[in-house]
Order: C-alpha cells, then structure tokens, then sequence
C-alpha cells in the first residue's frame, strides 16, 4: 500500500519539505526538519497517463480546454 506524500513550507525559516503519511493524517499538523511548527501544506498538482502503449486521448490533457488537443 503506498503512502501519499505531502509538500510543505515552513513560514519561520522558507524551507519547504514532504511528509509521507496516511491520507488519515493529511491535515494534522506538520513540524518542519528545523523544529518550527508554523508551516502550511502546499497545494499539489499529480499528473495522472496511461502506459507508453495507450493512445492519446481526445481533447489532451484538459479535454481542450487549454488547447492542447
């Protein structure tokens, strides 16, 4: 079973780290690696395809709307 990782951003000291951890757990709170706990969760974009042997889809990646198909 795969655990989602999770991007954060400390506001104390601007590093930004990731967190593996149940989706259970998605929005407690997080500590940075240099011990602050004023961080915030960043917001993820996952890219989803099919294989190397799965034909395009029509409209691309946003049904056209970007215009990309």
């Amino acid at each position: 079973m795969r655990v989602p990782r999770y991007d954060y951003r400390c506001r104390a000291c601007g590093s930004t780290f990731e967190l593996s951890r149940p989706m259970t757990e998605a929005s407690a709170p997080a500590t940075c690696p240099d011990g602050h706990d004023d961080t915030v969760k960043l917001l993820s974009t996952v890219a989803v395809t099919g294989g190397a042997s799965a034909p395009p889809k029509a409209g691309g990646c946003c049904g056209g709307a970007c215009g990309c198909g």
